[in-house]
């Protein structure tokens, strides 16, 4: 518990901090950019997100699960890097030649519009790289070294921002904005494989693979893995691109703009998600049914409780929130992130399950678990979208999101393990209700947009700590974990504040 502890104090730092980042970058990019230009960019990333999964393949996944069994074979950790490292060159260069022959063959412009074509060439050039980077990340979180892969992450936010706000801002565009993320990544990368390579063998993860290494098993896992994220992905993107065809780039910029605040509610699931992968792989192995029941189950209460707390703060404020964030333009994104909450909600209590049982192998209850809210997903953003635009677009994703709970829980069940065992969900919707009582009134109370953005949401979290601790739904006993992390002084009063509220 304590490594998977340490694990996710390293992914969930690095995702406030980026979390941070983006919300600095993001509203001057959209404006940098316009509404329709960055409708645009929302779609050039829902294609690369689609590419990169059929070209990652699993691979993520595969490195951090396989190495972190590190099984008795010698040099098991080197053989399993070297092996996914050259599947990963092979399937990028791929991804890239194709998009380079796509635009070439003048396809981009003819489909998509005029500089398509050039934006396609660095799409091509971005798959190499996003590939590099995912290979070496997995790597470090497969040998434990998140404090190290994570921090990577925050430089390539922030390298990011400089360089492509700085070539959007002297007149670049769209095609600023893509060169900035090639050079980030790039420069993560190589900082990313100087850290591996200081803990592997060099010449052992070249070495050719001895006969034993067991090369069908890591490929089963990837291919079921592909259509596991494939399915997963449609989710994301399909209510982009059925936008983007159907009612126009405008509409469509409106539309990520809402989706992209409603994904706030995802960096702590995320983080968790992540580190619970290759650390329920390793209680799998060694056949810890019970002790990962605990884990499925406590992580879920405490996911839903904190999740649930940033979905009332946002339902309450998004009136302010936005038009603030993004400009006056972009009240059109309200209606959508309203409904596009509930299920949101859903699918960030989903993530964490989802990964106990990735972690597990048994992938083809997950395909079939997945595939039906995909189906739900995609049926509905078919049959909504023409009539109801981004607001039947908000309502059929949030049923999509929302399915992917109920379906989670009961695949999970029939993996081995029981995520809600004990979710304390009549606790948990007391406090809900009570705290979202007083953050409305608060809110309400102020008149002045900026006013409530800097005084509800710290007064909100104290109410809603304070009645979490008083109605137990978190112990004082369970936050030791959190609280051990802390330096001297400020666990001691951390301790001592709980002990007085609990």
């Amino acid at each position: 518990m304590n490594n998977i502890v340490r694990g996710f104090i390293s992914i969930f730092g690095s995702k406030i901090v980026t979390l941070f980042l983006g919300l600095l970058i993001t509203p001057v990019l959209v404006r940098l950019l316009g509404s329709s230009q960055y409708g645009n960019y929302a779609f050039l990333l829902s294609i690369l997100s689609i590419t990169m999964i059929l070209t990652n393949a699993g691979i993520f996944d595969g490195i951090r699960k396989y190495i972190a069994e590190d099984r008795v074979e010698s040099n098991w950790i080197e053989h399993v890097f070297g092996f996914y490292l050259r599947i990963a060159f092979i399937l990028a260069v791929s991804a890239a030649v194709t998009y380079f022959v796509f635009s070439w063959l003048g396809f981009s412009d003819r489909f998509f519009g005029n500089k398509f074509g050039i934006y396609f060439y660095l799409l091509g050039i971005l798959v190499i790289s996003r590939q590099a980077n995912s290979v070496a990340r997995g790597g470090l979180m497969g040998l434990g070294f998140e404090d190290r892969s994570e921090p990577l992450r925050i430089l390539k936010k922030a390298l990011f921002g400089v360089f492509g706000l700085s070539l959007v801002y002297v007149g670049h565009g769209l095609v600023g904005v893509l060169v900035g993320q090639i050079v980030s990544t790039l420069i993560v990368s190589i900082l990313a494989y100087a850290m591996l390579f200081q803990n592997l063998s060099l010449r052992s993860v070249f070495a050719r693979l001895p006969d034993k290494f067991p090369k069908k098993e890591l490929l089963s896992f990837n291919s079921l893995s592909v259509v596991l994220i494939l399915l997963t992905a449609s989710l994301y993107h399909v209510d982009i691109l059925f936008l983007r065809v159907l009612t126009g780039d405008q509409a469509t910029g409106y539309y990520k703009a809402a989706l992209v605040v409603a994904e706030f509610l995802w960096f702590v699931p995320n983080a968790l998600q992540t580190v619970l992968l290759h650390s329920s792989s390793e209680l799998w192995a060694n056949d810890r049914t019970d002790r990962i029941t605990t884990l499925a189950s406590r992580t879920t209460r405490y996911n839903l409780s904190l999740v649930l707390l940033f979905a009332i703060g946002l339902a309450v404020l998004v009136r302010d929130f936005v038009p603030l964030y993004f400009g006056s333009g972009f009240d059109a994104a309200v209606l959508p992130l309203l409904l596009l909450l509930p299920g949101v909600l859903g699918f960030a209590l989903a993530r964490p399950i989802f990964a106990i049982g990735q972690g597990k192998g048994q992938l083809r209850v997950l395909i079939l678990a997945t595939g039906t809210a995909s189906l739900i997903n995609l049926c509905l953003n078919a049959l909504l979208i023409p009539t109801y635009g981004t607001r039947g677009a908000a309502v059929a994703t949030s049923i999509g999101y929302g399915s992917m709970l109920v379906l989670h829980v009961l695949a999970a069940r029939r993996i081995g393990f029981d995520p809600i065992d004990d979710l304390r969900l009549t606790r948990i919707a007391i406090v809900a209700l009570l705290a979202a009582g007083i953050i409305f009134g608060l809110s309400s109370a102020i008149d002045s947009s900026i006013g409530s953005l800097i005084v509800v949401p710290p007064i909100g979290f104290v109410v809603y700590a304070i009645l979490t601790l008083r109605l137990s739904v978190i112990s004082p006993k369970e936050t030791e974990l959190i609280t051990q992390r802390l330096p001297n002084l400020i666990r001691e009063y951390t301790e001592s504040m709980i002990r007085f509220v609990a």
